[in-house]
């Protein structure tokens, strides 16, 4: 069985902190971009806006991270690996793996199910 996934570039606690600095970013600028609160509006309810604000963009984002995730299992297991190595990909158990994308790989062949049962949120 093949070693487990490698990133020369940075380790998962690297990778979060600048997912994290690109989210803050993100998430300003579109901050940015929503309606105005009226100039009445006292301090306490525009950080009430800005956190409803960051919460949605945030919501979205785990959205669509969802999705690349499953895309990303589906080719995985299409090119040949196995629920252990997709669990390890993202810091999961095999059984993880297996209860998150039920169906991806059957039969010990390593093909992939069309449509992997997503997990609610």
């Amino acid at each position: 069985m093949p070693g487990p996934p490698t990133n020369p570039r940075a380790t998962g606690g690297e990778t979060a902190a600048l997912v994290t600095q690109v989210m803050d970013e993100l998430i300003r600028l579109l901050a940015r971009d929503a309606a105005h609160p009226p100039a009445e509006t006292c301090e306490e309810a525009d950080a009430r806006r800005r956190a409803l604000v960051r919460l949605s963009v945030l919501a979205g984002v785990k959205q669509a991270v969802r999705r690349l995730e499953d895309q990303a299992a589906r080719t995985a297991a299409a090119n040949g690996a196995g629920y252990p190595e997709i669990g390890q990909a993202v810091s999961m158990s095999r059984q993880g793996a297996r209860r998150r994308w039920p169906g991806l790989i059957t039969n010990g062949r390593h093909r992939p199910h069309p449509h992997p049962t997503p997990r609610s949120p």
